[in-house]
Order: structure tokens, then C-alpha cells, then sequence
């Protein structure tokens, strides 16, 4: 693996655990007895189990090709999350927003990956096709998926005003 691949690698890894935290403090906000909606705290609980096995498995996609030798020390900093009082119709708004940073990130990974140059060696295809069949694809689609959330939402509001976020909690 090139150094810059690495160093993008590396950067990814810490993107998807600060995601996995940030979602976590959205489902203990929604867990929290006084705004008491399971659905969205359960949404953002299997979020944040999500991003955190991206991680881990970008920690073991390093590790198997050799390049956790000498920095593991370092590879993951726990950063402050955002805490807001967050409604169901803006959290889902700040989700999308985050999961839209992560798919650009991804994105900018490939083509750190793919190489600057025509020479084969700068390519690490095995990585590029990894990411894009796994990831690329798992993002566009939670993408969409929160997309139609937001809109189901944000029509149950504009008909139901609080009650609607109320039934769609109960549903989600």
C-alpha cells in the first residue's frame, strides 16, 4: 500500500468512529426518559453499531495487508460529539448530513487509491474494488433510506404536527 492510500485509510477509520459516537449520543438523547422516543434511539443505536464495525473492519482490512505494524497507537482519537436538544425530523437531518460527509470521504479514499498516475502500481485495486462494493454501496443506500425517512416525517408533521413524529417513532 502507498503512503498516501495509508494515510486516507487511516483518516476513514476516524471518520466512521466519530460517526459511531455521534450517533450514539443521538440514541442516548432519544433514550433519555424526558423526550422518550425508542424508535428513533433504536435507529441510532444500530447507526451507531454500524459506523463502529466500518471501522473495525477497515482496522482489519489494514492489518491483514501488514500496515498496522508500528502506529496502532494512534489510529483512533475520541473526539467531542454534538449534544442537542434534537427533534426526530432534525435529527434525521443531521444523520443524513453526516452519513453524506462519510460517502464523500469514501469517495475521496477511491481516488486517493486509485492513484494519481497511469502506472498500474499506484492503483491498489484490491482496496478500491473493497471499498466500492461494500461500502460505497452500504452508504448510498442508508442515504436514500434516510432521504425517504425525512420526507415520510417531515409529511406526518406538516399534517399531524407532534403527533406525527409521535406515530412515526412507534413505526420506525
Amino acid at each position: 500500500m502507498k503512503e498516501p492510500c495509508i494515510r486516507s485509510m487511516r483518516e476513514q477509520i476516524q471518520k466512521e468512529i466519530n460517526a459511531s459516537m455521534q450517533y450514539l449520543a443521538m440514541a442516548a438523547y432519544f433514550s433519555n426518559d424526558t423526550v422518550n422516543r425508542p424508535g428513533f434511539a433504536e435507529h441510532f443505536f444500530k447507526a451507531a453499531k454500524e459506523e463502529r464495525e466500518h471501522g473495525a473492519k477497515l482496522i482489519e482490512y489494514l492489518s491483514m495487508r501488514g500496515e498496522l505494524t508500528h502506529t496502532v497507537k494512534d489510529l483512533i482519537k475520541v473526539s467531542p460529539v454534538k449534544v442537542k436538544n434534537w427533534t426526530g425530523l432534525s435529527a434525521l437531518e443531521d444523520a443524513f448530513k453526516l452519513e453524506t460527509e462519510v460517502t464523500k470521504s469514501i469517495r475521496d479514499l477511491i481516488k486517493t487509491c486509485e492513484g494519481n498516475s497511469k502506472k498500474a502500481d499506484d492503483n491498489d485495486y484490491h482496496l478500491v474494488d473493497y471499498l466500492t462494493g461494500v461500502y460505497l454501496e452500504e452508504q448510498l443506500t442508508g442515504q436514500r433510506e434516510l432521504a425517504g425517512k425525512i420526507t415520510t416525517l417531515e409529511k406526518m408533521m406538516s399534517s399531524q404536527g407532534e403527533l406525527g413524529e409521535f406515530l412515526f417513532d412507534k413505526n420506525m
